[in-house]
């Protein structure tokens, strides 16, 4: 069994919270200086002081054990979803479920989870630099959760086969994308949608900050992709100039890939965290099997969004969701979404966790910042 070993040239107490460079990419989307720009501040460390409760610590705990309990010989996750052998998009997000309470591979309480996690992730690397089991449904749906775990493995504990796949996957990320700047079900540069996008655009970030190289006008075309799924009341759609209508999780996805993609400030940014408000509410919450039906994804990207915007964004949105999700979870520790009881319950922890601010691909900064 491999062992990852904490990397001794960096202090133990920043071993989590590695400060790479404070820009992503200086792409020509970054770079626009529009001249209605809002005062959005990226303040992703600041702490409001109401985030963390008992009742978020006992229902974290609570996740985590499920979660560890549902772990399988080889490592998998994703069984009821992905088929038997498990999925290594689902075994990805739970291992940055574990990753996000603290743990390394073979190191802290769920450190043992974390490297079967990345054990099975790293036997579903394919020659081709596509991470997916043979029965993946949504290939770059998978390997850009699979991608972003690698890039957060290798940040923090670099080793060389690590390093070799996550930069096959990277290059197979750039190949598949379209014309237009973005990818969508399969790694073939065809058609796009919004949704996979932010996948793709995540992953290339935590690679990034890990140190490897991304060609910079992949970045640049995403940018222009995401901004062509903006409608005229700030959310975004699920495919660009197809006319449909602005979603709930569309528009996290949209304003959390300008915000990894380098864009820290604009126009386009306040209007689609402003249309993301509209629905920290009660009443008017993103209900399970409302909207787009995708709870569980929907939340992890306007949670992030919230998240890198700061300020009152942030300290709204928090324990609006944090309440709900802890009010959802079942007697036995887990939660029930739209891709499974793994999936679900990965993503409610993920969420939950944020405020550990562990996760350095969380602690995306502007120029200055």
């Amino acid at each position: 069994m491999r062992t990852f070993m904490h990397n001794p040239k960096r202090p133990l107490a920043l071993s989590f919270f590695y400060l790479l460079p404070l820009t992503f990419y200086l792409s020509a989307g970054a770079a626009e200086k529009p001249a209605d720009k809002p005062a959005i501040a990226p303040r992703p460390n600041q702490v409001v002081g109401n985030e963390i409760t008992d009742k978020q610590r006992a229902s974290v705990d609570k996740g985590l054990a499920w979660l560890a309990s549902q772990q399988v010989k080889s490592g998998a996750y994703g069984s009821n979803y992905g088929g038997a052998n498990g999925h290594a998009g689902i075994t990805a997000l739970a291992g940055v479920a574990f990753m996000s309470a603290g743990n390394l591979p073979n190191r802290g309480k769920y450190g043992e989870n974390v490297q079967k996690c990345l054990e099975y992730t790293l036997a579903s690397c394919q020659e081709s630099g596509l991470i997916a089991s043979d029965n993946a449904h949504g290939a770059m749906y998978g390997h850009g959760f699979a991608t972003l775990f690698l890039g957060e493995i290798y940040g923090m504990a670099p080793d060389d086969e690590v390093k070799e796949k996550l930069q096959k996957a990277v290059k197979l990320i750039e190949r598949s994308q379209n014309n237009e700047g973005g990818w969508r079900y399969m790694p073939v540069a065809a058609d796009a949608d919004i949704s996979v996008t932010i996948c793709q655009v995540m992953a290339l970030r935590a690679a990034r900050d890990a140190g490897l190289k991304v060609n910079k006008t992949t970045i640049d075309k995403a940018i222009q992709y995401v901004r062509h799924c903006q409608n005229a009341d700030g959310g975004f759609s699920y495919i660009a100039g197809q006319g449909s209508g602005s979603g709930y999780a569309r528009t996290g996805a949209g304003v959390a890939t300008l915000y990894y993609a380098g864009v820290f400030e604009g126009n386009d940014l306040k209007r689609g965290l402003d249309f993301l408000k509209q629905f920290v509410v009660p009443g008017k919450a993103f209900q399970d099997g409302g909207m787009e039906g995708m709870y569980f994804y929907g939340n992890y990207y306007v949670t992030q969004a919230m998240f890198l915007a700061g300020g009152e964004y942030w300290e709204k949105f928090y324990p609006f969701i944090r309440d709900q999700l802890i009010q959802r979870q079942a007697q036995t520790g887990s939660w029930t979404g739209e891709a499974g009881d793994h999936y679900a319950t990965a993503m409610a922890l993920i969420i939950l966790q944020m405020p550990n601010r562990y996760l350095p691909v969380f602690h995306g900064k502007g120029p200055g910042q």
